[in-house]
């Protein structure tokens, strides 16, 4: 029960996330299949110890749970897009399509979420955090919300 209440307060302070929310918004994962497949990944991470399906199931943030049979038909879609993701960077890749200029606000978008989190980690890690940090810490979050909001609309990749 301890383990079940520890990664549902996790899942729902991620999910909560604002930062979260616009990249889940725009991602090909569902909130149903984010949340499966979090579960899946880091919920071991959490346990120490191998899980069984069944019991990961029951982790979900459902009241009445899901059958493992269900869990894993969501976990496998979950799979599926975040495979389909990555072939997609990819295939870009591949095609040469990051050297366009277009792609540099996504590149600089990456690199404040990189900055973001190395913040965001030092804080939480330390047992001192003053002001200064946590202004700090805001300031680069609004700044990276504005500029994934701006960057999920598809004009964004139009010509100039």
């Amino acid at each position: 029960m301890r383990l079940k209440n520890t990664v549902q307060k996790w899942l729902i302070y991620s999910i909560n996330d604002p930062i979260v929310k616009i990249l889940s918004k725009n991602s090909h994962l569902t909130k149903t299949q984010l949340e499966t497949f979090l579960i899946d990944v880091l919920a071991e991470n959490t346990a120490g110890k191998s899980l069984k399906y069944e019991e990961k199931a029951k982790l979900r943030l459902l009241k009445t749970g899901i059958s493992r049979g269900a869990f894993n038909r969501t976990l496998r879609q979950a799979r599926s897009n975040v495979i389909q993701s990555i072939y997609t960077i990819l295939l870009l890749g591949y095609l040469g399509v990051f050297e366009d200029t277009r792609l540099d606000p996504y590149i600089e978008a990456a690199n404040k979420l990189h900055s973001y989190m190395s913040a965001y980690r030092k804080i939480s890690k330390g047992k001192k955090i003053n002001d200064e940090h946590l202004r700090i810490v805001n300031v680069l979050r609004k700044e990276l919300e504005m500029s994934l909001e701006q960057l999920s609309k598809p004009k964004t990749l139009s010509k100039m």
